[in-house]
């Protein structure tokens, strides 16, 4: 059900709450509140020079091409050092375009190149073909340059537990995550201050004057949603459509949505043992749901004793479940998984799934670090431990499925070495309609958020994808939802609306033909599962 909007207004900034430390206040671009009325910073009076795209063709998009754009480091010095950012583009071929679509895939530390091609194909070809679709590595991600990469190993197994039932495991966690953050400060100290949602904001102006294009669109999903909001608001006249999927609650960037994630991914992943309870005929694991739970956490206590094939402990197992949250097209194979363990006591297909939902390649220690250099200096985080100490228990007693994996994956934050800045308010009533996208039951970026942000940005519309708990719905296989958002692509025109979701998977069949998941298999490899 689509809540009434209430009544339209505008919301002051506000200071983020005392608890959460006092904000930076350098008398900088980044570190000023985003008003309705800001001007463009002050690098955007050096307009970019026009981009050189070359072909860059691949067998599944030949038509896609690439190009890099120079940007500054600091927007409050244009004419000092300068960063680049890696673009792909497919490009219109209707008679008249309607100028660029830009796409990104989240995170933050998503990269966005690969986006392009996939956004343009999935798209109706008489709509894809009205744009240059143009997906980009936001600053320090993926080929553009400088590329974080903080530290190699972090995520390396067998790590200790997430849950510190023992003072050893939190020292040992602690050690961890001070550790990167120290070797952030270490290894990009001169980057650091200039990674965040505004400076990636004012990237994306830069683009649009490479682009030499009036105005431009935008689709973002997930951490993109908000990336687009931030933009929005600092160039409102300069938006043709938005379409925002999977929408992050601007209101508790971070602490707090991460908070509320916690919650969500339990209720998520009860989800999904109640799935596997519905199937005890394939998987043996019970036909109660809260009997199949004890079964996991189970075998969460027994990797605790002894790892499965000495890479799975606990904080691996929820790392390789996490996943199941955000997509539920990997639910048959995570519950082969778990049957495998725990009826058939052979560990070799947990270390596979978690091999190939769980574990971090080398690309991620970039995704990582851009990660935790947006989220830590975006807002305001919790300086003492005591506090995340006494929230993540009092979280962790009501969901414990992903709350301490969670804290730990963002604690650097409560030792990140730069200055932490105000979030900007994004309240907006200068846009045209923008399109909001969610699933009811997402755990990354819950429902209420969708409705937070459809309060701040006038004249948007929400089209709610009603029992689905996917993330990142869009363009995905939901014939409704993307007959939806084509159309708004097309026209402009937005309205409430909502949609059925798509069935839940069944088990694995005895094929190799593609499930009816495939697209959204697809789509939720470029988009990653943490975020």
């Amino acid at each position: 059900m689509i809540p009434p909007r209430s009544p339209s207004r505008t919301i002051p900034f506000k200071k983020r709450a005392a608890v959460l430390l006092s904000i930076a206040t350098a008398a900088t671009a980044l570190a000023s509140p985003v008003t309705a009325a800001a001007p463009a910073a002050p690098a955007a009076a050096a307009a970019a020079a026009a981009l050189k795209w070359t072909k860059c063709a691949t067998t599944r998009y030949p038509n896609l091409q690439c190009a890099t754009l120079s940007v500054p480091l600091d927007h409050a010095q244009p004419a000092g050092r300068k960063i680049s950012l890696a673009l792909t583009r497919v490009p219109h071929t209707a008679a008249k375009s309607q100028g660029p679509l830009l796409v990104n895939p989240g995170g933050p530390g998503g990269s966005g190149r690969s986006l392009a091609g996939y956004i343009a194909s999935a798209l109706p070809k008489d709509v894809a073909a009205q744009y240059d679709i143009i997906g980009f590595d936001p600053r320090g991600v993926g080929r553009s340059e400088p590329a974080l990469d903080c530290g190699p190993g972090h995520f390396t197994p067998v790590r200790p537990d997430s849950v510190p039932y023992r003072a050893a495991d939190e020292e040992a966690n602690l050690d961890r995550v001070r550790s990167f953050a120290k070797s952030c400060a270490d290894r990009h100290a001169d980057v650091l201050p200039h990674i965040g949602t505004v400076a990636a904001a004012r990237d994306i102006e830069l683009l649009r004057q490479a682009l030499a294009a009036p105005r431009i669109s935008y689709f973002g999903y997930s951490y993109g949603t908000y990336l687009g909001a931030v933009y929005a608001k600092l160039h409102p006249k300069r938006v043709h459509r938005l379409v925002l999927d999977s929408v992050v609650d601007p209101s508790g960037v971070w602490y707090q949505d991460n908070l509320a994630q916690d919650i969500a991914f339990d209720a998520r992943h009860k989800a999904f043992l109640a799935w596997v309870a519905r199937y005890d005929a394939k998987y043996g694991l019970g036909s109660d749901p809260a009997g199949v739970e004890e079964r996991w956490y189970a075998m969460r206590d027994a990797l605790r004793a002894e790892p499965a094939g000495g890479k799975v402990g606990p904080a691996e197992l929820e790392d390789t479940y996490l996943p199941g949250g955000y997509f539920n097209g990997y639910w048959p194979s995570l519950a082969e998984a778990f049957a495998a363990f725990a009826v058939r006591k052979d560990p070799a297909p947990l270390v596979a799934a978690y091999e190939r939902f769980g574990a971090v390649d080398p690309a991620a220690g970039n995704s990582y670090s851009v990660y935790s250099a947006v989220q830590c200096r975006d807002s305001a985080w919790p300086r003492d431990w005591n506090v995340w100490r006494r929230d993540m228990w009092a979280t962790h007693a009501k969901a414990p499925f992903m709350t301490w994996n969670n804290a730990w994956y963002n604690a650097p934050c409560a030792f990140w070495p730069t200055e932490q800045l105000e979030a900007p308010d994004i309240t907006n009533t200068e846009l045209p309609p923008a399109l909001l996208v969610q699933a009811t039951e997402d755990a990354a970026t819950p429902y209420s958020g969708a409705v937070s942000m459809r309060e701040k940005l006038a004249g948007s519309a929400l089209l709610v994808e009603q029992g689905g708990g996917n993330h990142g719905v869009a363009l995905s296989g939901n014939k409704c939802l993307d007959e939806k958002v084509a159309a708004y692509l097309g026209s402009g025109r937005a309205a409430d609306a909502t949609c059925p979701a798509q069935p839940t998977p069944e088990p694995t069949p005895p094929t190799r033909a593609l499930p009816p998941s495939a697209s959204g298999a697809a789509l939720h490899g470029l988009l990653g599962s943490r975020g």
